[in-house]
């Protein structure tokens, strides 16, 4: 007749060992040796754990995001200044973005504004969305041409003629005052 062996309880045989057959000490424990389950005690000032909220998350959740003024719209229109043209021609011919000519080197530049910032020793014909005067000054200056698209000329138009008719109306003003200051 064969015999039923009898295990005792898991928790009776592991009385005293310490680790109960958890391994090391420290494997057996709750979340709050980690500093909390998931997210807890990431600190999103502080960077801890940072590297698990890396992986998670990407860069996006580190720092600032969130409110600001209404209405303010963020300036997405991309610029650029003549000394980084003038640093980046090799790249800009082995690209396609520019050609020699004859007259000198042609550079598309659509949808960029152009900065006046830095010296240009070479004669560029720019094609560009905008321009600052400071810049337009110094490409002529090199014997250059530079290609406005036509949004940003009529732009420019109508603030120089409302600019215009501004000091127009100011001037009459102060012309009606000094009269009635004379009939007085």
């Amino acid at each position: 007749m064969a015999t039923k062996t009898h295990k005792r309880a898991k928790s009776s045989r592991y009385k005293g060992s310490g680790t109960a057959g958890w391994g090391f000490r420290k494997k057996h424990k709750k979340s709050g040796h980690r500093g909390g389950k998931g997210m807890a005690g990431t600190g999103k000032r502080a960077d801890q754990r940072k590297t698990l909220v890396l992986k998670l998350y990407g860069n996006d959740y580190f720092g600032k995001q969130g409110v600001t003024s209404r209405g303010t719209e963020k300036d997405k229109r991309k610029r650029i200044n003549l000394k980084t043209i003038e640093l980046n021609l090799d790249n800009y011919l082995k690209k396609g973005i520019a050609k020699k000519t004859k007259d000198g080197v042609e550079i598309n530049l659509e949808g960029y504004k152009i900065l006046g910032d830095g010296e240009i020793k070479e004669k560029l014909i720019i094609k560009a969305e905008e321009a600052s005067e400071n810049a337009i000054s110094k490409i002529e200056k090199a014997g250059g041409k530079i290609f406005l698209s036509q949004k940003s000329k009529e732009n420019k138009q109508q603030t120089r003629a409302i600019e215009k008719t501004e000091g127009k109306v100011q001037t009459q003003e102060k012309e009606k005052k000094a009269k009635k200051e004379n009939k007085k």
